[in-house]
């Protein structure tokens, strides 16, 4: 029997249709027109299957679906359907917290994964840093070396860039409680006491003071060699009030009764530290010290063990085998507290004894730490060559990131914003407008004085290395750098822009003198305001009242609604990588970039806190000078003068918060 549907004319056959679910095929059509509509109708002969199928596609197309128009011919899939059901829909479960009596109790430790304020967020930590509850995220940072190689140098960078990524981070020196329990002066019955209630004493030193030997301090009576301590010995005879010295013969190993002083002074500092990591919401803490054998390592491994075992503990050996080194650190010895005012020849003559009488007993990191499991970092000559041993946990991989990118190259670090910009004339968020006329003028004035200072730079470098003496002279507090023998001709200058206009533009001059090398950084852009790019604060006052009140209350925290919104947090984790690579490089540079990227590089270097971040005053027309040095950085602030078309030091400047809300 011949069929009255008329396939395609480029066919002999219909092809399968495929079934969709919703019963259109995906197939060839056929189509019908209202002519051969009614051959739709099955012919009395055809089988039941057929006909059954053919009224279904009847009673589909004559719906309400097609009701407009002749339909296509679809096959309508009873297995596309969903079937209505009368049964009663099962309720929704909700989840039920574990381990809230009914199980066993969770016994290992919460996942070491990364924390980072404002990037990550979990329930435990809603603002990204390391919760008490992980207590094994946290990290106890044991520091080891000789004297003079650079222990305290790095813990005060590794605390302040720790600090900077927001995570809280305290330095603990064991060798302020050491001078201050040395400092323990005699009463009248003959016993020695710390006087924490004595006139003239400041409540720092009180408050170590009791820390060091609680409420009341034990009875130690110095002996008739003041350099002699014995910890354990009954009242003596009455004494003068004197302090203990602490010549070389403090620091002899063979000297047992010092010894007990200073193994006391850094387990009680090693106490502190572990309140401030288990009960204050810390998340780092340092300990500063020589921490020189084997023994003392063992006794503050087990010290941590007992209180919280699943603390993490890292060790930072220090190792300097650079002359020119390990004199720029004994400079720094001479003008420390030990040999404060003081004959500075006698001074080194003394603290090469103390070294000696640690180097008498010095033990590396090594075999002991690697059969327990313990994760130590080696860095020699201040990072030049960096060791590794088992490093775990987020923290501990940072830091040794950190740690390769140290130098102690002299250089000049140099940060402004751009010149002004045709947004700024309207106080406008963000967008990327070119330079207004002053703003061009703002660019060649900055030029024409970091080419200046550059040459005088050269010129004070060049003084100071033919005028310095070792030992140094009385008065000579300035100590070197250790690479003074390098060529400081050979030293380039970089400028880092944004990828923003106004920022490019501000260096076209540094672009056309071959002497600079000029690159764009998209990392350096401005904060991205979202929606609220291109508005006026007025505006968002007006139009958003309650995101401009969360601004207010929260800078750090808040983050611009919208596509590409972001916030103070989200800058910081961006330029994390930047702040690295200023780090590592031995070349000046000279960074022009914007309100948000200024104020969160200027927290790193001047050591801000947090609070201090987002309120950072950094006004367009100011330059910054930053100059590292072996004992932490020199800086300098500077007011563009437009009518001279030049740069003014301001004296003393100290970083202010604005006070300007907008801002």
């Amino acid at each position: 029997m011949k069929s009255s549907l008329v396939a395609s004319a480029n066919s002999t056959a219909p092809s399968s249709p495929t079934i969709n679910s919703n019963g259109i095929s995906n197939g060839d059509h056929l189509s019908v027109t209202s002519r051969n509509y009614d051959t739709l109708l099955p012919p009395p002969a055809a089988p039941p299957s057929l006909a059954h199928a053919l009224r279904s596609l009847y009673d589909y197309n004559a719906g309400s679906r097609y009701s407009s128009g002749p339909p296509s011919l679809t096959y309508d899939s009873p297995y596309s359907r969903s079937m209505p059901s009368t049964a009663p829909g099962s309720p929704r479960i909700p989840p039920l917290r574990q381990n809230s009596g009914t199980h066993t109790p969770r016994v290992r430790p919460h996942a070491t994964t990364l924390n980072i304020p404002g990037m990550t967020k979990s329930k435990v930590s809603p603002d990204g840093r390391i919760p008490d509850r992980d207590v094994a995220s946290k990290l106890v940072i044991i520091m080891v070396g000789l004297p003079a190689r650079g222990k305290s140098y790095i813990t005060k960078k590794l605390q302040r860039y720790l600090s900077w990524q927001q995570h809280n981070a305290q330095i603990f020196n064991v060798g302020n409680r050491r001078r201050i329990a040395a400092g323990i002066v005699g009463s009248t019955n003959g016993t020695v006491s710390t006087p924490t209630s004595a006139p003239g004493i400041d409540a720092p030193t009180r408050a170590a003071t009791i820390l060091l030997n609680g409420p009341s301090a034990p009875h130690i009576v110095v002996q008739d060699e003041p350099t002699t301590l014995d910890l354990n010995s009954s009242l003596g005879s009455p004494r003068p009030l004197e302090k203990i010295d602490q010549s070389a013969s403090f620091f002899d190993p063979k000297n047992e009764s010092a010894a007990k002083l200073r193994e006391q002074v850094a387990l009680e500092t090693l106490d502190e530290l572990l309140d401030y990591l288990l009960h204050r919401g810390g998340a780092v803490g340092i300990l500063d010290a020589t921490n020189s054998n084997l023994h003392r390592r063992q006794l503050l491994v087990e010290h941590i063990r007992k209180r919280e075992p699943k603390l993490g503990v890292l060790f930072i050996e220090s190792i300097c085998t650079d002359a020119n080194l390990l004199e720029a650190n004994m400079r720094l010895k001479l003008s420390g507290p030990d040999y404060k005012d003081k004959d500075p020849v006698k001074s080194l003559e003394d603290f090469k004894k103390r070294v000696e009488a640690y180097e008498s007993a010095y033990e590396s990191l090594g075999k002991w730490e690697e059969e327990n499991d313990l994760q130590y970092i080696q860095m020699i000559d201040v990072g030049r060559k960096v060791i590794h041993h088992r490093l775990k946990g987020f923290l501990s991989g940072g830091i040794a990131s950190y740690l390769t990118t140290f130098n102690l190259s002299p250089r000049q670090i140099w940060i402004t914003r751009h010149g002004q910009s045709m947004d700024n004339q309207f106080q406008k968020l963000g967008g990327d407008s070119e330079l207004t006329e002053r703003g061009h003028y703002y660019g060649q004035a900055l030029y024409n004085f970091i080419t200046q200072k550059r040459k005088e730079w050269l010129i004070d470098q060049k003084n100071k290395i033919a005028q310095s003496s070792f030992p140094p002279m009385p008065g000579d507090h300035t100590p070197p750098y250790p690479e003074l023998n390098q060529e400081l001709d050979d030293k380039n200058f970089c400028v880092w822009t944004s990828m923003l206009k106004r920022s490019i533009e501000t260096a076209e001059y540094f672009d056309a003198d071959d002497d600079y090398d000029v690159k764009a950084w998209e990392m350096l852009n401005e904060l991205n305001a979202g929606t609220f790019e291109g508005m006026t604060y007025e505006e968002i006052a007006q139009k958003y009242p309650e995101e401009y009140n969360k601004r207010s209350r929260d800078k750090l925290q808040y983050i611009y609604p919208g596509v590409g919104g972001e916030g103070y947090l989200q800058v910081i984790s961006r330029l994390r990588d930047m702040v690295r690579e200023i780090e590592r490089i031995t070349d000046h540079v000279l960074i022009i970039s914007h309100r948000s990227v200024c104020r969160v590089l200027m927290a790193y270097f001047m050591d801000l806190t947090r609070n201090d971040i987002a309120d950072l005053d950094v006004p367009l027309g100011i330059l910054y000078a930053i100059e590292p040095k072996p004992y932490g950085i020199e800086f300098h602030a500077y007011r563009y003068n437009e009518a001279q078309g030049w740069f003014d030091e301001l004296p003393n400047y100290k970083p202010q918060k604005t006070v300007d809300r907008n801002s």
